[in-house]
């Protein structure tokens, strides 16, 4: 007998039949949150291009404020704060393979250090090519080589899987 699975979505409950699932979030709940406070609005969505030297949009750009504090979006240590093609960028290497990067941001953590979820690692620069507000925050993730939306990362909307029969 093939057992049904049922799925909350919004106010329904649908049964369907044996699947698997390919996860949008590649994170456990509570490892990573918004690197910008206030939760910022996203101004440009993630493009990933179907190989890696093709054009594409490899994160989200986030809209800021000059000199707005970014933050951790996850715990991790500082494998990189510096220049690259004339942008401030901040990485961070977090387990289980995944490095996020900040940019254009200027902080002055040394690299090496140690942070958490939710801390300060500098702040927001003007300069961020198409944004269309004062300051946008390019976040970006992968793990090695493969570019992944960081979006991912943040669990938006729990899925609550409701009893088939009533007890």
């Amino acid at each position: 007998m093939r057992r049904l699975t049922p799925i909350a979505v919004g106010g329904l409950v649908l049964l369907l039949g044996p699947i698997v699932f390919a996860p949008s979030c590649f994170a456990a709940p509570g490892e990573f949150d918004w690197p910008l406070r206030p939760r910022p609005a996203v101004v440009r969505a993630f493009d990933k291009p179907e190989r890696n030297w093709l054009p594409g949009h490899r994160g989200v750009d986030l809209a800021g404020t000059p000199g707005q504090q970014v933050l951790a979006a996850g715990g991790g240590r500082i494998a990189f704060a510096g220049v690259v093609a004339g942008k401030s960028v901040v990485s961070i290497d977090h387990p289980g393979g995944l490095r996020t990067t900040y940019e254009p941001v200027t902080s002055s953590i040394p690299l090496g250090r140690t942070v958490n979820r939710g801390t300060p690692v500098g702040v927001l620069e003007r300069g961020h090519d198409g944004c269309p507000v004062a300051a946008c925050l390019h976040w970006g993730v992968r793990r090695s080589h493969d570019y992944l939306d960081p979006l991912g990362l943040i669990h938006r909307t729990p899925i609550r899987l409701k009893p088939l029969e009533a007890n």
